[in-house]
């Protein structure tokens, strides 16, 4: 056989082999996949300990307001060690306005304004239910408020709003929740696995991220 040609054929794969261990490297490091479930994706963090604390949230929900602050603590302290995710789980029974506020941060997400639209609802959010977004027979009106500050275009906002894209991720986001066997907010994973919702402190959350840490070492 001539020399040339197989002097090609091992060059090839080498170059195969060396894109194979590329890739697949590359899909170790992806901090969240969304897998088979098509679950939404909304990840900050850098993740270095491969610890990832995940929120499954309402945001009419008073306790995910309680809890709001204190995770913007955490996400501080543990910014550079874990992934922080948040996922929808309207609790829709109790909260008329909870899938509307999903659907208004996953439209702003569209827009690559996803965190800014979290932070928004939950800072425009009335705990008691009696003023704003939350009491609002129309909560779009505030939504389209909030869009229009983030620097939005309003109008494909509005559009994506009431779209199926954005209705199915929710969709799909409360299907996961309901498999883990969820019925409140905020409920939490831990490294894809079900915990009990640390009690809203900083240092709650630090005991249980601090042994989920050091177990990855």
């Amino acid at each position: 056989m001539d020399k040339r040609f197989l002097a090609t054929l091992a060059a090839i794969v080498v170059v195969l082999a060396g894109i194979f261990f590329i890739t697949n490297h590359h899909k170790t490091a992806t901090p969240v996949s969304k897998g088979s479930s098509g679950a939404t994706n909304h990840v900050e963090g850098e993740g270095k300990s491969g610890v990832n604390l995940t929120e499954y949230g309402d945001y009419e929900c008073p306790a995910c307001y309680e809890y709001y602050p204190i995770l913007k603590q955490v996400y501080a302290k543990y910014s550079t060690q874990i992934y922080f995710q948040f996922r929808n789980f309207p609790l829709t029974q109790i909260h008329k306005n909870a899938f509307a506020g999903a659907r208004a941060a996953e439209a702003a997400d569209l827009q690559g304004k996803y965190w800014q639209m979290h932070d928004a609802l939950y800072d425009n959010q009335d705990p008691n239910g009696q003023t704003g977004w939350v009491a609002s027979d129309s909560p779009l009106t505030y939504f389209k408020g909030f869009a229009q500050q983030l620097g939005l275009n309003t109008t494909q906002f509005v559009t994506d709003y009431n779209s199926n894209l954005v209705n199915n991720r929710i969709s799909k986001d409360l299907s996961v929740g309901n498999g883990f066997g969820f019925s409140g907010t905020p409920s939490f994973t831990l490294n894809g696995q079900p915990v009990t919702a640390p009690a809203p402190t900083l240092d709650a959350f630090s005991k249980v991220l601090d042994a989920a840490i050091a177990a990855k070492h």
